[in-house]
């Protein structure tokens, strides 16, 4: 035992060395990146840089970002089905809460909307937003609100991968004139970008919310919880 914990204290002392070294002796920038950027905005179709590097010049990124998690939601619904059925047991049945959100999701959703539309021109943008709406689909859940139409599973599917089909299928259409994957014409590329990123929003909303619902059925029941890993007798 003593072995095990001298060799693994090495082996992250190894590794802390050598991220220290890359750290320090990181070679210099070859070009400026920001000054490249600010003068590529005038063609990106946007007026916030990030909005222009996330979705523009650097939008494999992204388009990889989007596949993760759409990758991630299908594993958790994989797992979720191996598990037993059970009914929906989170939620409060507090009628001073459900009339709270009655007045709080409109609020949200507008608040999503805003960050969607400003993102072309200040900080936001489809991350934030389809944060905000699984936020809201999180609190409706807890107050007791139904959301039974998360059940069919076509209408999820087709909600979980609609961003990230648009992306690709924008990025496939632009290369009819003959350029390359996701480079989007000049005069065009701003109404293209928020075509996908209102897509992105409602993919993302849709997919932190569908891992918060997938949560283990135990979780709910401290009871099962706890007789879940008990050996049979």
């Amino acid at each position: 035992m003593i072995v095990r914990v001298v060799m693994a204290g090495l082996l992250s002392l190894g590794v802390t060395v050598a991220l220290g070294w890359a750290v320090l002796d990181r070679p210099a920038p070859v070009e400026n990146l920001p000054d490249r950027v600010a003068s590529a905005m005038p063609e990106s179709g946007v007026e916030h840089p990030v909005t222009a590097v996330l979705l523009n010049f650097r939008s494999y990124d992204t388009l990889l970002e989007i596949a993760v998690l759409l990758l991630a939601v299908v594993v958790a619904l994989a797992l979720r089905e191996a598990q037993p059925d059970r009914p929906e047991q989170m939620g409060l049945d507090n009628p001073l809460l459900r009339a709270v959100m009655a007045w709080l999701l409109p609020l949200i959703l507008v608040v999503a909307g805003f960050l969607l539309w400003a993102g072309s021109y200040q900080p936001g943008g489809a991350f934030q937003a389809g944060s905000v709406l699984a936020a809201a689909g999180v609190l409706l859940r807890l107050a007791g609100g139904n959301l039974g139409w998360l059940d069919n599973a076509a209408l999820l599917r087709a909600g979980l991968a609609l961003g990230l089909l648009t992306f690709i299928g924008i990025g496939m259409v632009v290369m009819l004139p003959g350029v390359p994957f996701l480079t989007y014409p000049d005069a065009h590329a701003g109404t293209l970008i928020l075509v996908i990123e209102l897509t992105l929003t409602l993919s993302i909303g849709l997919t932190l919310l569908s891992l918060f619902r997938l949560n283990p059925p135990y979780a709910d029941d401290p009871a099962d919880a706890r007789t879940q890993g008990a050996p049979k007798p």
